[in-house]
């Protein structure tokens, strides 16, 4: 059972116990260093995800106040190209319309778009209607309206795939002959001698809705992102905002975290406490988020990143935690942790502190905090646990068992009676117990 402190406990000097407190201290920080240890060996991306996901389940920050966080994240120096760069991604997945009207007013720079380029061509004018189909498609919509109106200018570069030409009048009461058009013969020509099709109603109508986006999503996150930062367009940041007002913190989180960089994910966390709705800081729902919402709102950039993360693994993602250890951790490490929870769990100066403090956290919801000072459970150096509110609720626990070709897993009723011997955490001979967050596990040496 791993005890946690949210700051340092305070020890009364004169209470006779200080070497025993200091060597059970230096036991938990032994324990965090090997835990740590496997956490970050594989780069911390994995705990960095379970942070991300405990952030998303934050509920307390509202539309404008999440849309005011990333937005100032946004516009924060060094230019968020990464982040801009998704969030643009995500707009153009979801709500293309919101920028369809962007690109039409803008409508002539799709020259260099499409210029030197078959497969856009072709993707975005060929769909011309058959006979028996209702109408036209966007592009080619607008490129045969285009030469209606403007035949006396441009009908002569369009190109036929037949013999000879067809007239304007033929193509007016026949309108699926445009299938015979040479579609990228045509659109070349357009490029090279007919400008005015480029800026023209026809072809920005046809842009409205956003649809061009999925021609080449890439280039246009790109076009965006320089519309963003360095032509500064207020336009597509009222998109931006509308956007970030509508969905859910969640969404965003999941979404936008995952991809910051080390610096930015620390500006992230030092930004959010202003947005946090203030909180009493005695929770009594299992919600695991109001816990990290109390802390968030004290965090000023005073602990690490890799404080928080481990902070965020053991409490709120201990069945994540206890994978990785079962899945990553060596044969010397996993002894190394059950020898080190023996000796913190025989530390004799505390042999009547552990035992009403774990039966009563039996008791409890997987999560409850108190309103102790700084967000913490405080040991008050005389050896006893004061928490302010107390819920006791009978839960009935049923064994489940899990097997696969390699091995099975059981979880299993935790006994947190320590009165006679601590060691009776073992459930038989061989096993250890490892449980955090009531969910409880053997684990076999």
């Amino acid at each position: 059972m791993l005890q946690l402190f949210l700051r340092e406990p305070a020890c009364d000097e004169n209470n006779g116990n200080d070497d025993s407190y200091k060597r059970w201290r230096s036991l938990l920080d032994e324990l965090e260093s090997v835990i740590w240890s496997l956490m970050s060996s594989g780069g911390q991306s994995e705990a960095r995800l379970w942070l991300c996901n405990s952030l998303s389940g934050i509920s307390s920050i509202n539309s404008r106040r999440q849309c005011d966080l990333f937005v100032n994240l946004l516009r924060s120096k060094p230019i968020k190209w990464h982040l801009a760069s998704q969030l643009l991604q995500l707009i153009f997945e979801n709500q293309p319309q919101k920028v369809g009207p962007i690109i039409a007013k803008k409508s002539y720079k799709l020259e260099n778009f499409f210029k030197g380029n078959p497969r856009r061509i072709l993707q975005w004018f060929s769909n011309f209607a058959g006979s028996g189909d209702f109408e036209h498609g966007k592009g080619a919509k607008a490129l045969s309206q285009f030469a209606f109106v403007n035949r006396d200018i441009c009908w002569e570069e369009l190109e036929w795939k037949g013999k000879h030409g067809q007239s304007p009048a033929m193509v007016a009461t026949k309108p699926h002959y445009f299938l015979d058009l040479d579609v990228q013969r045509t659109v070349e020509n357009f490029l090279e001698y007919v400008p005015e099709f480029w800026s023209s109603n026809e072809f920005s109508e046809s842009l409205k809705d956003g649809d061009i986006l999925f021609i080449d999503t890439k280039y246009f996150v790109n076009w965006f992102t320089d519309l963003m930062y360095k032509e500064e367009l207020e336009e597509l940041w009222d998109v931006i905002e509308e956007f970030l007002m509508e969905q859910s913190f969640s969404f965003l989180c999941h979404h936008l975290l995952i991809i910051l960089e080390e610096q930015d994910f620390h500006l992230f966390l030092d930004l959010i406490p202003k947005y946090l709705k203030p909180k009493s800081e005695s929770i009594a729902s299992g919600n695991a988020s109001d816990w990290l919402e109390i802390v968030l709102s004290k965090y000023r950039g005073s602990s690490t990143i890799d404080q928080l993360l481990l902070l965020n693994a053991v409490t709120n993602q201990a069945r994540q935690l206890l994978r990785l250890v079962r899945e990553e951790g060596s044969e010397e490490e996993k002894e190394k942790i059950r020898n080190l929870v023996f000796q913190i769990c025989d530390s004799s100066s505390y042999t009547n502190d552990l035992a009403p403090l774990m039966e009563e956290v039996s008791k409890r919801k997987p999560l409850e905090i108190h309103n102790k000072e700084d967000c913490g459970s405080d040991y008050d150096g005389r050896s006893s646990w004061s928490p302010k509110h107390k819920k006791r609720r009978k839960h009935k626990r049923k064994r489940k068992r899990k097997l696969d070709s390699a091995e099975s897993y059981e979880d299993e009723l935790v006994d947190f009676s320590l009165t006679n011997n601590r060691r009776d955490l073992q459930s038989k001979a061989g096993d250890w117990l490892l449980s955090t967050d009531g969910y409880s596990t053997t684990w076999s040496s």
